[in-house]
């Protein structure tokens, strides 16, 4: 390291914190430990007050400014966490704070922003990313007179996030492997190379970004800071398009590998986390997590000390049912397929038969024409070799069948959708006649599927069948039947027999609209 550098040691050493942080957890994650057959380390940075490592960084600049500055106020741009820490800082400290945030930014980071800052904060939503809202904060800053509290591109702040790697060398004197840091700008992984490589430098640092905001890892093969027109959203804590001068330095001199992980992985990563702590992290705080997995994998490591910084929860409730969605496929126990059968009575049980005694995780079939169907099938699997093998079982039954598992339309859109109305027939006649709409609760057991399959008679067809597995006790599935009105008292019969809780909705008003 140049003496460039190890200035960082001093700086982190005498860095001011711990009057609003705390000194978060190394905690095991036993689980995923027992997994990947390693020593899986969780530093909690989503513990912090905030729940983000950002409040370090800020409150250490804002606690060194003039006591002139501070009364005329400071200004930062953010798109949330750092936002979050600022205000606190705001507050603790008793000055003006005004934050510019992007108008994408979670409204529970908005709300939080606001709670933590009280009357000493004012919030302006400007841009679509934290680039827009940097590019309005220095215009405000100008105007006003502001101190700038910059998110990551300050020796100040970068030393203040450095002090999460001293609590790391203090709570784990032993072996460690490797740490795993997501990278937004750069200033928390800066902050920790700065320090290990200081102190411990045979520790690698591993630096995290998506494939759609990785302006570091650009930057750092280009040689120079490399601007992204567009960023990803999902993990919105590392959407930047520019990372700083300072930050870009020290990345460029003292990490030691890179790691790009999908949403899946990163959805993957939360489930592990949730399952090990029962806390609920953001995408970007999950991206060690993913990494860390990736890494592992790939190097074959065994026996390994492996750290993740976990280093923020502020997550949208309401995103959960997109991250549960993707969880299975990003650890590839989900796989999804495009199956085509014919469309006679008994192929779709057949298919079933295929899939033996496999937890069907999703159907979706709905009756297109005369000649072949298209069914929508997710199936549990154990890895992308097993998901290959089901493939391969499903083309040796005749049936052409295409692996969906990486296909993003039809991992967003395509499986919720149950097909509409059926077709007409040459003659101008409904495909699905006599069609009876059932929405039925199935136990989530084996055989379920199989024995409700079997339990019909072989001449009612299967017009429309959507089934999603919740993960839960039972799974709600939507089935049409094509019943003759000669057959309603037997048909009747059936429901009472197989034991199933149901409700007909053939008569449904939104049946009607879009089914019928």
């Amino acid at each position: 390291m140049t003496k460039k550098h190890t200035d960082y040691l001093q700086r982190i050493l005498t860095a001011r914190v711990y009057d609003v942080a705390q000194e978060t957890a190394l905690e095991p994650a036993r689980n995923l430990s027992r997994r990947l057959h390693n020593k899986v380390l969780f530093k909690r940075e989503d513990q912090q007050p905030v729940f983000s490592f950002k409040l370090r960084g800020a409150y250490n600049k804002m606690s060194g400014l003039s006591e002139d500055e501070r009364k005329r106020g400071v200004i930062c741009a953010s798109a949330g966490n750092h936002a979050q820490g600022v205000a606190l800082s705001a507050h603790k400290l008793g000055c003006r704070a005004v934050i510019v945030m992007p108008s994408t930014t979670p409204k529970v980071k908005i709300d939080a922003v606001r709670a933590f800052g009280g009357s000493n904060v004012d919030v302006v939503l400007e841009g679509e990313s934290y680039s827009d809202a940097y590019a309005h904060a220095l215009t405000l800053q100008a105007a006003q007179g502001l101190a700038f509290v910059h998110p990551f591109d300050d020796p100040d702040v970068i030393a203040g996030q450095g002090t999460i790697a001293m609590e790391i060398l203090r709570q784990h004197q032993g072996p460690i492997h490797a740490v795993f840091c997501a990278i937004g700008g750069g200033g928390l992984i800066s902050g920790v190379a700065a320090y290990i490589k200081a102190v411990r430098p045979e520790i690698k640092i591993i630096g995290v970004q998506t494939p759609d905001s990785d302006a570091m890892l650009q930057s750092v093969r280009a040689g120079k800071r490399v601007e992204l027109s567009e960023v990803g959203l999902f993990a919105d804590g590392t959407a930047v398009k520019r990372v700083g001068e300072e930050t870009f330095r020290l990345v460029r001199d003292l990490v030691d590998d890179f790691v790009v992980v999908s949403t899946d992985e990163v959805c993957a990563a939360l489930k592990d986390v949730f399952e090990d702590t029962r806390s609920v992290l953001e995408p970007s705080g999950a991206m060690s997590v993913a990494a860390l997995k990736q890494y592992a994998a790939a190097h074959k490591l065994k026996g390994e000390t492996l750290v993740a910084i976990t280093c923020g929860a502020n997550m949208n409730f309401d995103r959960l049912r997109f991250v549960s969605e993707r969880a299975e496929v990003g650890e590839a126990r989900e796989a999804l397929y495009a199956v085509t059968i014919p469309e006679q009575p008994g192929s779709f049980r057949r298919l079933c038969g295929l899939v033996g005694s496999r937890n069907v995780t999703e159907f979706t079939y709905r009756i297109k024409g005369p000649e072949a169907a298209h069914v929508f099938v997710g199936l549990a699997v154990n890895g992308r070799a097993d998901a290959q093998k089901m493939t391969q079982i499903f083309e040796r039954a005749g049936y052409g069948a295409l692996d969906l598992s990486d296909n993003e339309l039809a991992k967003v859109h395509l499986r919720h959708l149950v097909g509409g109305p059926a077709p007409r027939t040459v003659t101008g006649g409904n495909m699905a006649e006599h069609e009876r709409l059932v929405r039925f609760d199935f136990p989530e057991r084996p055989g379920a599927l199989l024995r409700f399959l079997d339990s019909l008679s072989p001449d009612w067809n299967i017009s429309l069948f959507h089934y999603r597995n919740q993960g839960g006790d039972s799974a709600q599935i939507l089935v049409g039947i094509q019943v003759p009105p000669s057959d309603n008292r037997a048909f009747s019969h059936f429901l009472q027999q197989l034991g199933y809780q149901y409700t007909e909705e053939t008569d449904n008003p939104v049946t009607q609209l879009f089914l019928s």
